[in-house]
């Protein structure tokens, strides 16, 4: 069993990623949600989840969760003590917002058929 594992990331954009992911013996499902898991909006508000069934709607975002993982210059993975320390490693810096933008960047530069490298 793999606990549940939560970052977060505080940048120059506030953004507010509501991605449900789950994963259990080879099957997987995604929800996107409106609402952030907080006792205001569950308990007093109507919110929605849905599921992702189209395979290329996944796999994007899978692709943003990933960048998302991977990021270890404004990423804090919160843990139960809330000491919520910096994700760092040897690795080259991977900055989610920076690398979110360049995917979709580029996404949109094959679907308009040219390439800014």
């Amino acid at each position: 069993k793999k606990p549940i594992e939560a970052i977060s990331i505080v940048d120059e954009y506030l953004e507010h990623a509501r991605v449900m992911y789950f994963y259990s013996k080879g099957a997987e499902d995604i929800y996107i949600s409106s609402a952030d898991w907080m006792t205001r909006n569950l308990d007093y508000r109507v919110e929605a989840a849905v599921k992702i069934t189209q395979k290329n709607l996944k796999k994007e975002i899978m692709d943003l969760m990933d960048i998302q993982w991977n990021d270890n210059v404004k990423a804090r993975i919160l843990d139960n003590k809330l000491k919520n320390k910096y994700v760092r490693n040897d690795g080259p810096e991977i900055r989610s917002q920076i690398e979110i933008y360049h995917y979709l960047k580029a996404k949109a530069d094959e679907k308009k058929g040219t390439s800014h490298s």
